[in-house]
């Protein structure tokens, strides 16, 4: 029999840590949303102390994550994509469809998915800290970078900086079909952060 998982101070610390700059909050930010001390923070944020399972939880809380993001040890089976389970969903007031191909755990960076993007579809122009690549699986589209704009067929990609302002539209009357993965974090509750092709 096992012991259970040990959660080592340091790299918890260096999680809240990560969390809490996507998240742009500053220590007293997170401290007034968390309730307790900045030099409390601190200490956990580099390791000085471990807070309790209850402390924790206030600061999952504050940064709109579940406590189990911070505790829960992902198992190897949970980073498998098989096409007849993969998980698809929509945004309210969007057309566009997504397939979840990226799996979360504690420190992930990379979030994928296949959009399914119908004929006629226009994004707004997008702006925001990270990057993005994405791989035209079938179909054609209209990229947009800087104002410039790029046509993508089945086979192309595109890797850019997400600052740089950027839109895109389905060419044709065929729908396109495109691998998009990034560094944005688009699921975790962070502010400002929408996924691709979401508007509003």
């Amino acid at each position: 029999m096992t012991g259970p998982d040990k959660i080592e101070p340091a790299k918890l610390g260096q999680l809240i840590r990560k969390c809490r700059q996507q998240r742009k909050l500053t220590l007293k930010e997170l401290c007034d949303k968390a309730g307790m001390s900045v030099g409390y923070l601190s200490q956990v944020e580099r390791g000085n102390a471990t807070p309790s399972l209850g402390t924790l939880a206030q600061i999952s809380h504050a940064l709109d994550l579940g406590l189990d993001y911070f505790v829960a040890r992902p198992k190897p089976g949970d980073a498998v994509s098989y096409a007849e389970r993969r998980p698809k969903f929509s945004i309210s007031d969007t057309s566009v469809t997504y397939e979840t191909l990226s799996s979360e755990f504690p420190g992930h960076e990379l979030s994928a998915f296949i959009m399914h993007c119908p004929p006629g579809f226009k994004s707004e122009t997008f702006q925001h800290e990270g990057e993005e690549f994405i791989y035209i699986l079938s179909g054609s589209i209209e990229k947009t970078l800087d104002g410039e704009a790029f046509t993508l067929r089945e086979g192309d990609s595109l890797h850019y900086n997400g600052l740089t302002p950027h839109s895109w539209k389905t060419l044709g009357d065929a729908p396109a079909r495109m691998l998009w993965t990034g560094t944005l974090v688009v699921l975790q509750g962070a502010p400002n952060n929408r996924l691709p092709g979401q508007s509003g």
